[in-house]
């Protein structure tokens, strides 16, 4: 998964926090559109464990590209991100729009997520050719929700003629911004700042208690790596680039590697030749496919790395690897309850070195 958006990991996604922006993963971020009622507001509530608002409007929030008011309760929240879905549903909002990233996921929801949407069929928009500003429009938007977005100031104001529209977070990295940051500036924009804090601290408590429960974590030096080469690299994640999954638990991103990171905000190009700086105690890599493992296991020395002869590689699959992507407390709980075990395998020398079946 590329991650300046592009994914060549990922599937080849522009937005995969996993691979650069220089590869074109196919960028495309869709939106879901779908007609939201009261109804369909207490179904999400309630499957979610989120009410309704508890702040009062009119609210203003401050973004990238200054501050956003809005006046009352949104109802019809466009999505323009790649995953605010996850966020804006674990809140209690059912978007009428969201953004395919790239999986192909039914109404561009992921697993994690998807139960969250209940009986509603959002539309699914598509910005492989950038934001689709009329379709856009003609959903009736009250709030355009685009804090992962790589929205350009340009964008920003064709959208925000079209409703009030939120920003990434005020300074971060297009595709790389602090996910606590924003899922509170998510939730503060929809009145729902508690259910925002909520959801951040309940993610941070599972990551402390995994850390807790297992102890030979810390210390160990790890590196996380996209499934598969593309162009003729593998995109490797550098320390503080879509780690803290693995720092949260115990474990250290191997340094050197920022080195070979082409541009600021994303990941280490990794030739052949270099496969072996890679090598760590625990090596995770985001596989999607047997074929993409079968062309990573020929790429360099990937074969012969330590950690793949001792049983300490780790390899998901394409749901797994899409969670590592999308880093919404949703997708984390979903990495805490099915990569920590395999963790635990790699550590202890135990992991299986082939494509989850």
């Amino acid at each position: 998964m590329i991650r300046s958006r592009t994914r060549s990991g990922r599937g080849t996604r522009r937005g995969v926090r996993l691979l650069s922006a220089v590869v074109a993963l196919t960028l495309s971020a869709g939106l879901m559109a779908a007609c939201s009622s009261d109804d369909s507001d207490s179904s999400a509530s309630s499957s979610s464990g989120a009410s309704g608002p508890t702040d009062a409007f009119p609210i203003t929030v401050e973004h990238e590209f200054g501050s956003t008011t809005i006046e009352s309760e949104p109802k019809r929240v466009v999505s323009v991100g790649y995953t605010e879905q996850d966020i804006l549903l674990q809140l209690g909002m059912q978007p009428v729009a969201v953004t395919e990233w790239y999986g192909e996921q039914p109404d561009a929801t992921w697993p994690w997520a998807h139960d969250l949407l209940g009986d509603d069929k959002p539309e699914v928009l598509s910005v492989s050719d950038g934001f689709e500003y009329e379709k856009i429009a003609g959903l009736d938007p009250d709030l355009i929700i685009g804090t992962n977005a790589g929205m350009t100031q340009e964008d920003y104001d064709k959208l925000e003629q079209i409703a009030p529209t939120v920003g990434s977070v005020k300074g971060a990295a297009s595709y790389f911004s602090n996910w606590q940051a924003q899922t509170r500036l998510i939730a503060d924009a929809v009145g729902r700042s508690a259910a925002g804090d909520k959801a951040v601290t309940d993610v941070e408590n599972a990551y402390a208690q995994a850390r807790e429960e297992h102890p030979d974590f810390e210390g160990k030096t790890s590196t996380f790596t996209q499934g598969a080469p593309y162009d003729g690299s593998l995109y490797t994640y550098p320390a503080g680039l879509n780690t803290d999954f693995f720092t949260d638990l115990g474990f250290v991103m191997k340094p050197g590697l920022e080195k070979f990171v082409p541009e600021p905000d994303s990941q280490a190009l990794i030739s052949a030749e270099n496969t072996d700086l890679i090598d760590a105690d625990v090596v995770l890599f985001a596989t999607e496919t047997q074929e993409g493992f079968d062309e990573l296991m020929k790429f360099g020395t990937v074969a012969n790395l330590n950690a793949v002869k001792e049983k300490r590689a780790v390899f998901t699959d394409a749901i797994l690897s899409g969670a590592i992507y999308f880093l919404t407390p949703l997708s984390q709980m979903y990495i805490i309850e099915n990569l920590v075990p395999l963790l635990d395998a790699a550590v202890k020398g135990e992991s299986k070195q082939s494509f989850p079946s």
